[in-house]
């Protein structure tokens, strides 16, 4: 299976995020702190970045990227927060905004490792698309681990999206409604990498 492996913090600076927006809270980079100077960027190099930032925040690799684009254009709506929409209703991504892992990378290796289930049934697949109504619960099994209550106290503060319902005592989330553009709290224009897959 495909990986990124690219440095966190040198990644949010040349894309321009804040570390803290991938779940790291404590990266920073000195490197070239003292260049400063910029191009100017073309219309493309703006689009591209504006993908590629997309792309690494939710942990996704350009042939399935392009695959919810596909989809995103099919469905009715704009194409851009269909494209959001489908990345945050991720398995992996939920696992995150419910505060079960520290970052998406950790909540994909937690989902991949099988240490939930939904409504009932273990799901190992971090892209699964999850819908209203759907129960994600971390199995009885895997609630002692330490990992897991490091996270989740943590993240005790952690807000979680009106979209999910988080029940802390017996570790259970739920998704009451399905995610909006608006519940997408990432600087992102989405414009730009229908732009760029448009041309």
């Amino acid at each position: 299976m495909a990986k990124n492996r690219q440095p966190i913090a040198k990644r949010c600076k040349a894309l321009g995020i804040s570390p803290a927006t991938m779940g790291y809270y404590k990266k920073e980079t000195t490197r070239n702190s003292n260049s400063q100077v910029r191009r100017k960027k073309s219309e493309y190099a703006t689009q591209l970045q504006e993908k590629q930032k997309v792309k690494f925040v939710y942990g996704v690799l350009e042939k399935q990227f392009r695959g919810y684009y596909e989809k995103a254009e099919r469905m009715p709506g704009k194409a851009g927060d269909n494209l959001l929409i489908q990345l945050e209703s991720r398995l992996d991504n939920v696992v995150f905004r419910l505060g079960f892992a520290a970052t998406r990378r950790e909540a994909r290796q937690l989902v991949n490792h099988g240490h939930f289930t939904v409504n009932g049934k273990k799901v190992n697949i971090p892209s699964y698309q999850v819908k209203p109504g759907m129960v994600i619960t971390l199995k009885e099994s895997s609630r002692s681990i330490e990992r897991f209550k490091a996270n989740l106290e943590a993240n005790a503060y952690h807000v979680i999206p009106k979209w999910l319902d988080f029940d802390a005592a017996n570790m259970v989330g739920k998704v009451v409604a399905a995610p909006t553009r608006e519940d997408i709290d990432m600087p992102i224009e989405e414009h730009l990498i229908v732009e760029l897959y448009s041309k």
